[in-house]
C-alpha cells in the first residue's frame, strides 16, 4: 500500500510505501490521474518505481525529482524500460541523472546550442546495445515536443544506460571511449594506413581495446602469455602494440599487465597485416 505525498502529473506521483516507509516516484501510465495527496492506492500494474533515497552523480535523487520536470522523468523512464527488453534489470537510480541530463540537452536544442562529440562514432561501435536502446529518445522527443536530436545527444544517453547496466560511471565510459580511440589513432599513424572501419577486424580491434582498458582499471590480469610467439612471428605488429600499450598505460593512469602487449599485436596483425612490414 502507497500513500500519495506529491502528484507530479497524470502519469507520476511521489508516494510513500507504508511497508518500508521510504519515498518513491511511482511512474505509469495513469498513475497520478486523479490522485490526492494522503490518498492510500495499491500499485498499479506495469508502474515503476524509484527510490528517493538515493545519491546520484548529480546530487540527490530528492533534490533532483524536485527540479526536473515530470516530462523528463517519464522520458528517462520510457528509455529504461526499452533498455530493460535487452539487458534485463538495470541500475534504476540512473533514472533522475539520465532525465536531468535529457532537461538539459532540450534546453541546448532549444537555444540553438547542438552539441558536438568526436567519440560518437566509437561510443556506437563499442556500446552498439546500449546506444540502439538509447536512439528511441530521437522519436519521443520528436512525437512528444517537435524537437530533433541527432547521434551525439544519444550518444551521451547511451552513456548513462551502460553506466546503469554494469554500475559504472558514465565518466569512465568516457574514458574508455577516448582510450580506445587514441590507440586506434596511434595504430593507424604507425601504420601510416587508414583501418576500414567497417571490417570484422577493425570490430574486434574496438572491442578488444574495449575489455583491455577495463582489465587494466580492475587491475585484472590475462592467463596466458602470447609475448615471445608474437614478437617472434609478428615484430612490427608487436612493437607497435608495445607502443600503444605504454601510452594507453599513461592516459588512464594506471599499469599495463606485459601480457596485453602479445595480444593486441594479434589484433593488430589482424587489422593491418596488408600494411606493415615483415608479415
Amino acid at each position: 500500500m502507497y500513500r500519495v505525498s506529491k502528484v507530479l502529473n497524470n502519469n507520476g506521483v511521489i508516494a510513500i510505501d507504508m511497508d518500508d516507509n521510504q519515498e518513491y516516484v511511482l511512474l505509469g501510465r495513469g498513475v497520478g490521474f486523479g490522485r490526492k495527496v494522503s490518498q492510500r492506492f495499491e500499485l498499479p500494474e506495469d508502474c515503476t518505481r524509484y527510490r528517493l533515497a538515493e545519491e546520484t552523480p548529480r546530487g540527490s535523487a530528492r533534490k533532483l525529482a524536485g527540479s526536473v520536470a515530470p516530462e523528463y522523468l517519464e522520458i528517462a523512464d520510457e528509455i529504461l524500460r526499452e533498455a530493460e527488453r535487452t539487458f534485463g534489470d538495470l541500475d534504476r537510480r540512473i533514472l533522475f541523472s539520465l532525465a536531468d541530463h535529457i532537461s538539459f540537452a532540450v534546453e541546448r536544442i532549444r537555444a540553438g546550442e547542438q552539441i558536438s562529440n568526436p567519440l560518437t562514432g566509437d561510443i556506437q561501435v563499442l556500446f552498439y546495445s546500449e546506444f540502439k536502446a538509447a536512439s528511441v529518445l530521437k522519436r519521443i522527443l520528436r512525437e512528444r515536443m517537435d524537437i530533433g536530436i541527432d547521434d551525439h545527444e544519444v550518444g551521451y544517453v547511451a552513456l548513462h544506460i551502460h553506466s546503469a547496466i554494469g554500475d559504472e560511471d558514465v565518466s569512465v565510459a568516457m574514458q574508455t571511449a577516448r582510450a580506445v580511440r587514441e590507440c586506434i589513432e596511434e595504430i593507424e599513424r604507425e601504420t601510416g594506413s587508414a583501418i576500414d572501419v567497417e571490417s570484422l577486424s577493425y570490430n574486434r580491434l574496438m572491442n578488444h581495446i574495449k575489455y583491455m582498458v577495463a582489465r587494466i582499471l580492475k587491475n585484472e590480469t590475462l592467463h596466458l602469455n602470447m609475448n615471445r610467439y608474437m614478437e617472434s612471428e609478428y615484430p612490427d605488429s608487436f612493437a607497435i602494440a608495445r607502443k600503444v600499450c605504454s601510452h594507453l598505460g599513461k592516459s588512464i593512469g594506471a599499469a599495463m599487465d606485459e601480457t596485453e602487449i602479445g595480444y593486441l599485436a594479434m589484433h593488430i596483425a589482424r587489422v593491418c597485416s596488408g600494411n606493415l612490414k615483415g608479415q
